[in-house]
């Protein structure tokens, strides 16, 4: 049995994940898991993660979760082109730096606004009052200028001059955002061009391959979503 993927593209680590190994030419089978379906929850898919989430991947006998593991998985496997994860040690920590504050900062922020302005009217029917989604806009823009002083600064790419995993687990945050109609990068030139660069690095047809469908979010209706799911995402959203 070959490599096998479990992923939903409007997932963004599922995204990171099927473009890095699309762009290494790396050998998979793509199994979709549609979230919004439920069959993540399935009996069948926790046999493959039993923390029932994607990304997931399955090697032979061999399964992992977590998509910063599998790309580092993918990575010492394959034997990816060096820039990737450098062995530099002072560029490897830059970009592990960037992997380990993401989750709490880019990740959250852009994912907060993308479910308030999308999400919440979908399954509820309402919009989220002004004020708080003022909020959630200036959480997601403090993140983000932390991100270009700190991690971007003025280098091509967080890591130096070559794209790295860091890059590509930031451009697929910021995108989630973008697609709820919220360009980010409109007035932000560094940010703009560091995307440019980074969607050149991997092929900008992969780069809008993997983003099609989430590009598309908007014109998804509340019965494309399983009734346990919606109920269950509804309660979520109202208690923010």
């Amino acid at each position: 049995m070959g490599l096998e993927l479990y992923l939903d593209l409007l997932s963004q680590p599922c995204r990171a994940l099927y473009i890095f190994a699309r762009s290494n030419n790396i050998p998979f089978e793509f199994k979709r898991v549609q979230l919004a379906k439920g069959e993540h929850k399935t009996e069948e898919f926790r046999k493959v993660n039993v923390l029932m989430k994607v990304p997931a991947l399955k090697d032979g006998s061999f399964t992992l979760a977590e998509s910063i593991a599998i790309l580092l998985y993918l990575v010492q496997k394959f034997k990816t082109p060096d820039h990737w994860y450098p062995s530099d040690l002072h560029k490897r920590a830059r970009v592990d730096e960037y992997l380990s504050w993401q989750h709490a900062n880019i990740r959250t922020k852009g994912s907060k606004l993308f479910l308030s302005k999308v999400l919440l009217p979908i399954f509820t029917g309402q919009q989220l009052p002004p004020e708080k989604l003022e909020f959630a806009t200036e959480e997601l823009n403090i993140a983000l200028k932390q991100f270009e002083e700190k991690f971007l600064q003025d280098k091509p790419f967080i890591a130096g001059s070559e794209i790295s995993l860091a890059d590509l687990v930031a451009v697929v945050e910021l995108m989630q955002p973008v697609c709820s109609g919220y360009d980010l990068f409109e007035e932000r030139p560094k940010l703009k061009e560091w995307r440019r660069r980074v969607e050149e690095a991997v092929g900008k047809e992969l780069f809008q391959e993997a983003h099609e469908e989430i590009m598309n979010i908007k014109n998804v209706t509340a019965d494309h979503f399983s009734p346990e799911l919606l109920q269950n995402f509804k309660q979520q959203l109202l208690k923010q």
